[in-house]
């Protein structure tokens, strides 16, 4: 029975065994209904027959139902055609499926029109196999437990699906391990569930990653003479999180960065805790960084003040240096500070830099005060 069953749910997954031939054996035309559907629906075909043609070739196909739960939860035409383009195989779906999806994510949407926005940007995470739905189901009640934010259990679903395809348990696990590994470092409680609502947003795939990993970077670091406080610092700032590397590649980032920058262990440590990307750096991208910033003129004491420079390309470094120059701004004599950021933090340093360096130092309109 639960054998029969299984194979039930799971025969909309069966089509993408067709991703390895040009079309189905079983079915070797393509399917004229779905062709016209999606025609009659804006669909550009060349895409799909490019990227996916196998889908085409599948009956049955549920192409008038999608639309019209897309249409019914008030997408427009041309985001129905957009979605249909992006991920052709939600046609596979059947009806009930469609339903129960929705059914799931008005759970942790606050209302369809953000779930369409969702859908038009993953539609993947959306449109999954039936396979899938129980552990969904149980993923999303989980993370309901831990008192998330509604918002933020919606962009993990969207962005990162495979941590609620699989076994709850497996999310449990980590997110216990990060629960632990904060409050051990000298995290509060108080604090525990804004810093965990953080990191899932900014790095949903941490999930995915074993717990053992966050345990072995956080042992590597410490014989790096990194203290408790220091690591907690590395956590909370979370582009210093330290699962997505390995304790090998980080002591090579490591030992090659204090060698450039001739420094001691302590000194080190600050510059990292100040930019924890050093962290993740391969030594060629680094050293392409580094000859970057000196070729420009730029100190080894001016890059240990401000170690955050490395985040930026060499392209985006030579680009800002010389529009600063160009306005008479010598970045070997001054700050770093104004080089770091985004285009936009860059762009409003640069203005109010220029402003000062324009303005005039006083104004010929304006009186002159005399005594009486």
């Amino acid at each position: 029975m639960l054998r029969s069953l299984t194979v039930s749910l799971c025969q909309w997954a069966q089509p993408l065994i067709c991703l390895t031939s040009r079309y189905c054996s079983s079915n070797p035309a393509e399917n004229k209904l779905t062709v016209d559907a999606l025609y009659n629906l804006s669909v550009d075909l060349t895409k799909i027959r490019k990227l996916k043609a196998w889908v085409l070739h599948q009956n049955p196909a549920y192409v008038m139902e999608a639309a019209a739960l897309l249409r019914d939860m008030g997408a427009s035409g041309l985001v129905i055609a957009r979605v249909l383009e992006l991920h052709p195989e939600a046609i596979l779906c059947r009806p009930e499926h469609f339903k129960a999806q929705k059914e799931l994510w008005m759970s942790v949407c606050a209302s369809q029109r953000d779930l369409v926005g969702i859908i038009e940007k993953f539609p993947a995470s959306f449109f999954t196999s039936p396979c899938h739905l129980d552990s969904q189901r149980a993923n999303v009640m989980f993370f309901q437990s831990l008192g998330l934010n509604k918002r933020i259990i919606a962009k993990l679903m969207a962005s990162a699906p495979q941590s609620f395809s699989r076994p709850v348990k497996q999310n449990e696990e980590m997110i216990e391990t990060l629960q632990k590994t904060y409050l051990e470092l000298g995290g509060n409680e108080t604090s525990l569930k804004v810093w965990l609502q953080k990191l899932l947003s900014q790095n949903p795939y941490v999930l995915m990653k074993p717990p053992e990993a966050l345990r072995n970077n956080l042992m590597f670091l410490q014989g790096w003479g990194f203290t408790s406080i220091e690591l907690l610092q590395l956590l909370s700032k979370l582009k210093g999180f330290v699962t997505e590397v390995q304790p090998e590649s980080m002591g090579l980032t490591l030992s090659y960065s204090q060698k450039m920058l001739g420094c001691a262990d302590a000194e080190l440590r600050q510059i990292v805790l100040k930019c924890p990307a050093l962290l993740y750096y391969s030594v060629p991208i680094l050293a392409d960084r580094f000859e970057g910033l000196f070729s420009a003129g730029i100190s080894l004491q001016q890059i240990m003040e401000t170690p955050t420079v490395m985040e930026l390309t060499t392209q985006i470094v030579q680009y800002r240096i010389q529009k600063l120059r160009s306005h008479g701004y010598d970045v070997r004599t001054g700050s770093l500070e104004v080089l770091n950021g985004t285009k936009k933090d860059f762009e409003m340093s640069f203005g109010k830099l220029r402003l000062r360096r324009e303005r005039p130092l006083f104004n010929p309109v304006a009186p002159l005060r005399t005594d009486e």
